[in-house]
């Protein structure tokens, strides 16, 4: 009996003693899974590499307009360009950046669509085109939203800038900010809503293609206001209650079907853009025109650059992903971890090529050592056409698991050894 017990001890404090040490042979099969590093790179990397294996503009569509381009927003794969990069006056599409900036507040919790927005005589000043705020007029944060996307209302433009920032120039700051952001680097505002004729008030339109795709990604409820195309709302001031009816100034709302927004825009230095947003085929297209001779060319030509993109394309989405396993945890406080898929696969063909038959490929370690933290990378699923492997989605741990204490392993070992005495 004697014997039995001091092997008893003997055996826990040999576990104490390895668990002090180092695990060289868990630390060398950890090493061979992709840390959150490796995968913010391959995320990088992966983006580089859609930017310049884009294809090259080689058809050309006979478009009026100086300045245009078409991504394809899901991947952000740009189809076709011309003087994308020429810096030009925005004038409303200006507006896709305030709304960015609004919705970013919403998701934040500093506003709500049920505040109420006061009209300033700032913002009551504006010219152009406008809703015809009154100063002291009260409208909710929604309603400003439709006078801004629908109607294109300079005055709702700086009344929401001001209810966020303060002022309209601190807001300009935090547009110009949000711009660099994005990496957009040949954009700078000098106001929120476009309305002014400055030099030093430009972007382009690959830069505009940037903002609208952050916007229509992350929020993709600015569509259902976007694709409004008449609606009537009620202006309350002193002199009484008085209806007044937003019109969409995007004609492609009726004109082309699928079109569901975004921006208009025109001005006499600007003449006449639009960042027009289309859905068909499970493809989302992105066109934006700037710098038009007249408004009839501004829609013909983003109508011109949807048809090419929805002929030319096509797209593979994964929404039927396999279940992902829990994984095995060594020396963790607990025996698995879950796993879960970084976000939804999209492969684009272009070209009007056909992508086939996909397989599907599970690249996991077979444990893993703690400790693990949710959101890491713990190794990615790899799709395949044929031979050629066309992307990937990283598989990320679903929660912690922490690593054990000493006194942990002690319990959880004396426990299963009595389990198994008895």
């Amino acid at each position: 009996m004697k014997k039995k017990t001091r092997n008893i001890v003997w055996s826990l404090l040999l576990i104490l003693l390895f668990l002090a040490s180092p695990l060289r042979a868990a630390g060398s099969e950890q090493e061979k899974e992709p840390s959150r590093g490796t995968q913010e790179e391959t995320t990088e990397q992966k983006t580089e590499e859609t930017e310049e294996t884009a294809p090259e503009t080689t058809t050309d569509l006979g478009l009026a307009s100086p300045s245009v381009l078409l991504m394809e927003a899901q991947t952000g794969t740009v189809l076709y360009e011309k003087n994308a990069s020429e810096q030009r006056s925005p004038a409303s599409i200006t507006k896709i950046m305030t709304l960015l900036l609004i919705f970013e507040e919403l998701e934040k919790g500093t506003i709500q669509l049920t505040d109420e927005v006061t009209t300033s005589a700032h913002a009551r000043s504006m010219g152009g085109s406008q809703v015809f705020l009154e100063e002291g007029e009260k409208q909710t944060v929604e309603t400003m939203i439709k006078c801004i996307v629908v109607a294109s209302g300079n005055d709702a433009s700086v009344a929401m800038a001001e209810h966020i920032a303060g002022t309209e120039s601190e807001f300009v700051n935090r547009m110009n900010q949000k711009a660099k952001s994005l990496g957009m680097n040949d954009t700078n505002f000098e106001d929120c809503c476009g309305l002014t004729d400055s030099d030093g008030h430009y972007t382009t339109a690959a830069d505009v293609a940037k903002m609208s795709r952050e916007l229509i990604e992350r929020f993709p409820q600015i569509l259902n206001y976007s694709s409004i195309w008449m609606e009537e709302i009620t202006h309350v001031t002193q002199k009484g209650s008085k209806p007044f009816t937003l019109t969409n100034t995007n004609k492609l709302i009726r004109g082309y079907e699928g079109c569901v927004g975004l921006k208009t825009g025109s001005t006499s230095k600007a003449k006449y853009c639009v960042s027009a947003v289309a859905k068909k085929n499970d493809l989302t297209m992105l066109a934006v025109v700037m710098g038009a001779p007249d408004y009839k060319v501004r829609f013909a030509d983003a109508a011109s650059l949807f048809q090419y993109g929805f002929s030319s394309c096509s797209i593979y989405i994964d929404r039927e992903r396999d279940p992902l396993p829990e994984l095995s945890v060594v020396y963790g406080k607990q025996d698995t971890v879950k796993l879960e898929y970084a976000e939804e696969f999209r492969y684009l063909v272009t070209g009007g090529a056909v992508i086939g038959e996909v397989e599907k490929t599970i690249e996991l370690p077979e444990k893993v050592q703690a400790p693990v933290q949710k959101g890491e990378c713990a190794g990615r699923v790899v799709y395949r056409a044929g031979e050629k492997e066309i992307g990937s989605v990283a598989v990320l741990y679903g929660n912690d698991a922490a690593r054990a204490g000493i006194w942990d392993v002690f319990g959880r070992t004396a426990k299963q050894y009595f389990l198994a005495a008895a």
